[in-house]
């Protein structure tokens, strides 16, 4: 079983261009509130809280991230609980606002994603391992956590083994995908 370092590590291999990691920081969230928005209906009340289909991916996603590190399993919750909530507000609404939100947020971020693969010249990584699809947040947070000075050990084992993020020109890019 794959532990912190193998999943960041293998989705990291995908993303070293810093143009396709700073597109990951708009795209992923949206996709994230996308899917717990259009995941929230339906949805019945049950000893005052809403149950869904997003509360059981929050669950199981939150269970996943709690497995790999407590740490950042804990920030996990929290995030994906906003989008929970979210989600539950946006289902309040008529169902065309429900519905529209949702895809437009989803549509938006992954061209922001695709965009950001384009800078990469690589394509994303779940399509190699579908499981990249709930190791995309985690690796937002972490590359977050980086950023902030946090975690340098983690940053250091994931960058021995797939190497430091880089910056390329426009120019570089376009001449490595010819």
């Amino acid at each position: 079983m794959k532990n912190l370092i193998d999943h960041l590590s293998q989705y990291a291999s995908y993303h070293r261009d810093t143009r396709n990691i700073v597109s990951h920081f708009l795209g992923i969230p949206l996709i994230v509130l996308a899917v717990a928005v259009l995941l929230s209906l339906p949805g019945i009340v049950v000893a005052g809280f809403r149950l869904s289909p997003a509360a059981l991916a929050v669950l199981a996603s939150t269970m996943f991230y709690l497995r790999l590190d407590l740490a950042f399993g804990v920030l996990m919750a929290g995030l994906l609980g906003l989008c929970l909530w979210a989600g539950a507000l946006l289902a309040q609404q008529p169902v065309m606002v429900w519905l529209s939100t949702g895809l437009g947020l989803f549509i938006v971020g992954w061209v922001i994603q695709f965009v950001g693969h384009y800078y990469e010249g690589r394509k994303p990584a779940f399509i190699d391992d579908v499981t990249g699809l709930i190791i995309g947040p985690l690796f937002v947070v972490a590359e977050l956590a980086f950023l902030l000075g946090m975690r340098k050990g983690l940053q250091h084992e994931i960058e021995k083994r797939v190497g430091v993020t880089r910056r390329r020109d426009m120019k570089t890019a376009v001449r490595s995908r010819t």
